[in-house]
C-alpha cells in the first residue's frame, strides 16, 4: 500500500432480506480490515434490482452491523463525502458513464429481444455450447441502429469485450489469476429501464468512492476479469482484490439453515450474545497462530491481518459457536447476565417490570454454568417464577421406587424440612443427605424426588441451592402439594 495512503474498504449489501450469516462474515473481515488499518469503513446500499427488494431488509441489515458493534464511517444515516450511498439514488451518474463507454467504443447498444436472447440460448444448449451473447448487435451500422431505433426499441448497453488475449488481475490472498478473453461474453451494463448491472454500478462506485481493497466472497471472483476490463476501459486504476473463503457447513456443502445458520439476528433472536458471534465469525477462515481463538473485539482489531486470512473454504461449525456462546455467558456478572436475559424472560411471561431484580440476580448463578443460549434460561428457572406448577405425578416415582416408597420419602422431608432452621443451600444438603439413608434410598432417589415435587422436572438447576432460593412458605407448599398427587398415583 503506498506510504500515506488511507484505506477505503466497502460493504455493500443488497436489501433483498435479513443478511444471511456468509455476508455478516464478509462484512466483519471488512470492518476489521479498516480499523487495524486507521482507515474508513463504508457501506453501500446496492438497491437497483427493484424486483428482488424486499421492505424492510435495509433496516435488517443495519441493526445487524449495529449489534455486532459493525459501526460505519459512511453510508446511511451518517452520510459522507462520496455519496449518495444508495445505488437507485446515483442512476444518472450510471447512465453517464454507459454512454460514455459507447462513445469511445468499449460498450455498444443492443437491441435483441428477450424472446431472441432464449431462443438463442436454447440453441447453445443444444449444441452443448456454454451459453452467451452470441454479439449478434456488436458491429451494427448506423443505419441499423437507426431502424431498430425508430421501431421504438430501447437497447441495453453491452461490454465490448475483447475477443483473443487474457485478462490477469492480482489477489491479495490467491495471488495472480488470469482468464481467457475468449471465455468471457459482452455482458450488459446499462439495461433498457436505465438501471445498471452489478457490474456497471460496483465499478463505478467503487472507482468514485476510492475504494482502495474490494473484499468480498470467493464466488465474486468470475466477474473480477469484466471488471478489470471495464476499469481499463474508463481509464482507471483498479483497486486491490482481497477475495475470502466461502463458509461451508461441516459436510463441506454450502453453508444452509441445515447447518444451524441463520441471520444476524436469527442469531440474537435465539439467545446468542454479539461478542461470541464476533469473535466465532473472527476466527471461521482467519487465525492469529495456531492456538489462540478467544479474541477481545480490541485484540481482534489489533491482531487481524489479510495474511492471516486462508485461502481455502472456512467450515462453520454450529457446535463451536454454541460452545464459543457458552464460554461468553460463563464470563458475564450475574448482574449482567440477569440484563441480557430479562428480554427472554420477559417473553416466555416469567416477568415483568414489576419484577424484584434482587431476586433475579440469586436465581442467575442457578443456570450460568449450564446454559449455552440465553433461549436455554426460561426453560430451567421458569418453576421458581411461577405460583404453580404442573407435571405428570408419575415423575415422582423414580427409578426403582414404588408409590409407597415416593410417599414416605415425600412425608419424611416435609416433617424434616418444616424443623430446619437454616434454609441455605450448605445446610439444606446437610439435613437431606442422612434422610436417603435412613429410607433406604439412595441420594439419587430421595433427591429426585423433591427435584420433580418443587420444579415439576426431572432435570433442572442444582436442587439445594434452587430449594434455597425457593424459599421456605414455597418449598413446602410444592411438597405438600406433591404429597397429595402421590394419592392419584397407582
Amino acid at each position: 500500500m503506498p506510504q500515506g495512503e488511507i484505506v477505503r474498504v466497502r460493504y455493500a449489501p443488497s436489501p433483498t432480506g435479513a443478511p444471511h450469516i456468509g455476508n455478516t462474515h464478509t462484512a466483519l473481515f471488512i470492518w476489521l480490515f479498516a480499523r487495524h488499518s486507521g482507515g474508513r469503513f463504508i457501506v453501500r446500499i446496492e438497491d437497483t434490482d427493484r424486483e428482488r427488494y424486499v421492505p424492510g431488509s435495509l433496516e435488517t441489515i443495519l441493526e445487524g452491523l449495529r449489534w455486532l458493534g459493525l459501526d460505519w464511517d459512511e453510508g446511511p444515516e451518517v452520510g459522507g463525502p462520496k455519496g449518495p450511498y444508495f445505488q437507485s439514488q446515483r442512476l444518472k451518474i450510471y447512465q453517464q458513464f454507459a454512454r460514455h463507454l459507447v462513445e469511445t467504443g468499449h460498450a455498444y447498444y443492443c437491441y435483441c429481444s428477450q424472446e431472441r436472447l432464449e431462443e438463442m440460448r436454447r440453441e447453445q444448449a443444444a449444441r452443448k455450447e456454454p451459453p452467451g451473447y452470441d454479439r449478434r448487435c456488436r458491429n451494427l451500422t448506423s443505419k441499423e441502429r437507426g431502424e431498430f431505433e425508430s421501431q421504438g426499441i430501447v437497447p441495453v448497453v453491452r461490454l465490448k469485450v475483447p475477443l483473443e488475449g487474457k485478462t490477469a488481475f492480482h489477489d491479495l490472498i490467491h495471488g495472480t489469476v488470469t482468464f481467457d478473453n475468449r471465455t468471457l461474453d459482452d455482458m450488459v451494463l446499462l439495461k433498457s429501464d436505465g438501471y445498471p448491472t452489478y457490474h456497471l454500478a460496483v465499478v463505478v462506485d467503487d472507482h468514485l468512492m476510492e475504494i482502495t481493497h474490494i473484499m468480498r466472497g470467493d464466488e465474486w471472483v468470475p466477474s473480477v476479469p469484466r471488471h478489470i476490463l471495464l476499469y481499463q476501459a474508463l481509464g482507471w486504476e483498479p483497486p486491490k482484490f482481497v477475495h475470502l473463503p466461502m463458509l461451508l457447513g461441516p459436510d463441506r456443502s454450502k453453508l444452509a439453515k441445515r447447518h444451524g445458520a441463520a441471520s444476524v439476528l436469527g442469531y440474537k433472536a435465539n439467545g446468542y450474545l454479539p461478542e461470541a458471534v464476533l469473535n466465532f465469525l473472527a476466527i471461521v477462515g482467519w487465525a492469529y497462530d495456531d492456538k489462540t481463538e478467544i479474541f477481545t473485539r480490541d485484540e481482534l482489531i489489533q491482531r487481524f491481518s489479510i495474511q492471516g486470512i486462508g485461502h481455502t473454504p472456512a467450515i462453520f461449525s454450529q457446535e463451536k459457536m454454541d460452545w464459543m456462546n457458552g464460554y461468553y455467558i460463563r464470563q458475564l456478572s450475574i448482574e449482567e447476565l440477569a440484563r441480557r436475559a430479562m428480554p427472554f424472560l420477559a417473553q416466555a411471561g416469567l416477568i415483568d417490570d414489576k419484577t424484584d431484580v434482587a431476586y433475579l440476580h440469586r436465581v442467575m448463578p442457578l443456570v450460568q454454568e449450564r446454559i449455552k443460549k440465553l433461549t436455554e434460561v426460561a426453560g430451567l428457572i421458569d418453576f421458581l417464577f411461577l405460583e404453580k406448577i404442573s407435571y405428570d405425578p408419575a415423575l415422582l416415582i423414580g427409578k426403582e421406587m414404588d408409590r409407597s416408597a415416593t410417599t414416605r420419602a415425600l412425608e419424611s422431608s416435609l416433617v424434616l424440612l418444616k424443623a430446619q432452621d437454616s434454609f441455605d443451600a450448605v445446610a439444606l444438603e446437610a439435613a437431606l443427605r442422612p434422610l436417603a439413608g435412613q429410607l433406604g434410598l439412595t441420594p439419587g432417589q430421595l433427591f429426585g424426588t423433591i427435584r420433580v415435587a418443587i420444579s415439576g422436572k426431572t432435570v433442572a438447576p442444582p436442587l439445594f441451592e434452587s430449594l434455597a432460593v425457593l424459599g421456605r412458605d414455597r418449598m413446602l407448599k410444592r411438597l405438600a402439594q406433591a404429597l397429595e398427587l402421590t394419592k392419584t398415583l397407582r
